[in-house]
């Protein structure tokens, strides 16, 4: 797919309407922000899905409060000629097209105008050569005062932004997708959840999947009992010695079972400790 083969605008699916211009503004025009509250800015040729399931629930709550903010930026404002054109054919040959640096340049002049350094506001290309994001890359992303993410599409992007920027490249994962916007939500939200505040419950993020490095333990509510399956009874002892060992216990099983090589990353730490 070529600039020129771009599909009619899409209206948002989230809450908020992004407003787009060639100055980055948040969406939360109108609302309040507090005091450093942290930023994501998203670099897309397609601003108009975002906020996206950002602006739902825990995380589109959050951004009412003023406790994140959300710059969705345009990159075809930033093109080239009379038709915007953002991308042109791969030097030495191929399929597809690819994002132009001098395009992507003109964009983060804007985008990064105000932003501190890399270690404080770090600058992602969400590309599925990247390295693989975890839950450490978020808490290290959510520390931070804010994030430029930048969304390929087609081919990718000219390497040499890529190097010029000394752009981090992040993947959610070992597959390839048409653009970067729905990677660009999924480190988002992963972040946004992280902040003081969004999820009124520290205790949620201290206990859940990664976060010792194993997968999180299962987990039962009521009825008691349900399609002949009861709650395990050790649940219901009210033994807090007794269920904290399950639990652990229960999550080494499956972080063996399903993620061997996390098990296998927990055992050498082990060994190194």
């Amino acid at each position: 797919m070529s600039g020129s083969d771009a599909a009619p605008p899409r209206r948002s699916h989230g809450r908020l309407k992004p407003v787009v211009s060639v100055t980055p503004r948040d969406l939360m025009d109108g609302r309040k922000q507090l005091a450093g509250a942290w930023c994501a800015k998203v670099v897309t040729l397609m601003p108009e899905v975002f906020p996206g399931v950002l602006g739902a629930s825990l995380t589109g709550r959050a951004l009412d409060q003023g406790l994140w903010a959300l710059d969705a930026i345009d990159l075809r404002t930033f093109g080239e000629g009379k038709h915007r054109n953002v991308d042109d054919t791969p030097a030495g040959g191929g399929a597809g097209m690819v994002l132009r640096a001098d395009v992507i340049a003109r964009a983060l002049a804007v985008a990064q105008a105000a932003a501190p350094g890399p270690d404080r506001w770090p600058l992602v290309y969400l590309s599925p050569r990247g390295r693989p994001f975890d839950q450490a890359m978020a808490r290290r992303f959510a520390a931070c005062e804010g994030i430029t993410l930048v969304c390929g599409r087609f081919e990718g992007l000219d390497e040499r932004a890529i190097e010029h920027f000394a752009m981090e490249e992040v993947s959610i994962g070992d597959f390839v997708m048409t653009g970067g916007e729905i990677a660009a939500q999924a480190v988002i939200d992963a972040c946004v959840r992280l902040i003081p505040g969004v999820l009124g419950n520290a205790q949620s993020t201290e206990e859940e999947s990664f976060s010792a490095g194993l997968l999180e333990h299962p987990q039962y509510t009521r009825p008691a009992t349900w399609q002949g399956r009861a709650i395990p009874e050790v649940l219901l002892s009210g033994n807090h010695g007794a269920i904290a060992r399950w639990r652990r216990e229960q999550a080494e099983a499956l972080t063996k079972a399903r993620r061997p090589d996390l098990w296998a990353a927990l055992a050498r730490e082990g060994d190194d400790g």
